[in-house]
């Protein structure tokens, strides 16, 4: 069983490493300006796509991956720009926003992660022939769409205390194995007619036939499938048996490596699931951290506003030398903390809401964060220290726990997806 993974506000280290190496393409000749799509009210340009196309292009650059021919590959860009620009739409509609603070910290966090300054980072950029300009707002949108996504479904994502004692009670919580798994899926729309079901059946099941005969997986599903990852060749990485997706969960534990699978039945659609590895993982020793907070919620006559400004003032009068535990028992909305100082106690990972999380691991001891917002209200914390420590019956349940949700909120964001791009009207000019 291994320690949950750090993830960060904005996005994981590997999407912020595809930002520096992707998103700064720009197109060649003349500038293309038709429109080549209609979603809601908003456009589409022939500008658009072929410079996210050229981005697309650049990213894969020397991976040996292997992409789609030119329509294909047009049709995975598309599909993507029309989901980017339904989920922000959405994002903008609710009121979500990127202050500068919070992208000018994310671009840092992505210099660090490259083990360059800032100054080195754009100098970096810039040969790479990237807009600083750009990269910003890329990066912006993308802590808008994933801040979309913790409001619409990681919040409406429940644990039960039955479903982690069934969790301990299975053969995942005592199984020491991760899957390398990949997957095609064949989507379904939501109210699906039973011809659409066949049709899309007939597809998937064409589909593991060639694969068995030997089509290779990761170019078939960067061409055909509709899950969000297609371009990455459908690849879910490493995962514990817990954390594979319900569908597909009991087909992998009984699959060989290089094995693919018969097509699986889900409300999204059909899926194709081909087991790329299996390795041991024996870790029992988590990072425990103890941290502290302060919490304003929102209410009829506390806007969102309201709550960051108070949080920040607080935050000023720390840095000035006042006590964080007075701070915190003077001011502090969570009954469960506020009288202790704010103190959280040692926690193992996976213990906390994703975004609470994500902000505390991006924290070294005796910092304090700028104010961020939660499903709880808005908060801000300080890490006050970290141990090594031997995993105990807490931590199998906090670790079960982390590995339901995530499950649950990634099925659910599946889901959640598929019916909004259903919902949406959607007019493709590519034959214009």
């Amino acid at each position: 069983m291994r320690p949950p993974k750090a993830r960060f506000i904005a996005a994981t280290s590997a999407v912020l490493f595809t930002l520096m190496l992707g998103l700064g393409s720009t197109v060649a000749g003349q500038t293309l300006d038709r429109i080549v799509a209609v979603v809601n009210d908003d456009i589409i340009l022939a500008s658009e796509l072929e410079a996210e196309i050229a981005s697309v292009r650049q990213q894969y650059r020397g991976t040996g991956v292997r992409l789609p021919s030119g329509e294909e590959l047009q049709r995975q860009v598309m599909e993507r720009l029309v989901m980017k620009r339904l989920q922000l739409s959405r994002a903008e509609r609710m009121g979500i926003t990127v202050d500068d603070n919070t992208l000018n910290a994310a671009v840092r966090r992505v210099a660090e992660q490259n083990n360059m300054t800032l100054t080195q980072f754009q100098q970096a950029l810039q040969r790479e022939g990237i807009s600083f300009a750009r990269f910003r707002e890329d990066l912006r949108d993308d802590i808008m769409i994933s801040r979309l996504h913790q409001r619409q479904v990681e919040r409406s994502v429940e644990v039960t205390e039955q479903e982690v004692d069934e969790y301990l009670a299975s053969a995942a919580a005592t199984e020491d194995l991760e899957y390398r798994v990949s997957h095609i899926l064949i989507a379904t729309p939501q109210a699906a007619s039973p011809e659409q079901i066949d049709e899309a059946r007939g597809r998937a099941e064409a589909l593991v036939e060639e694969l068995r005969g030997g089509a290779d997986f990761a170019e078939t599903a960067a061409r055909v499938s509709d899950a969000a990852n297609a371009l990455e060749g459908g690849d879910l990485g490493w995962r514990s048996g817990g954390e594979l997706p319900t569908v597909f969960q009991d087909v992998v534990r009984g699959m060989q490596t290089g094995q693919v699978s018969d097509a699986l039945r889900s409300p999204s659609g059909f899926h194709i699931v081909k087991l790329d590895g299996i390795r041991s993982d024996e870790s029992r020793v988590v990072t425990q951290t103890r941290a502290r907070h302060i919490l304003i919620r929102t209410s009829e006559v506390v806007d969102d506003n309201d709550a960051r400004q108070r949080l920040e003032s607080l935050r000023d009068r720390i840095a000035q030398g006042e006590s964080f535990s007075a701070l915190a028992r003077a001011h502090s909305d969570d009954p469960g903390s506020a009288s202790r100082g704010g103190d959280l106690g040692w926690a193992n990972p996976g213990q906390f809401v994703p975004v609470f999380e994500d902000t505390m691991d991006a924290l070294e001891p005796g910092q304090i964060s700028q104010p961020f917002q939660t499903q709880f209200g808005w908060h801000i914390l300080q890490v006050q220290e970290r141990r090594e420590h031997d995993s105990t019956e807490d931590y199998r349940r906090a670790y079960a726990t982390q590995q339901i949700r995530e499950r649950k909120s990634e099925e659910t964001l599946e889901g959640w997806l598929r019916r909004m791009r259903d919902d949406a009207y959607v007019e493709l000019r590519l034959d214009d």
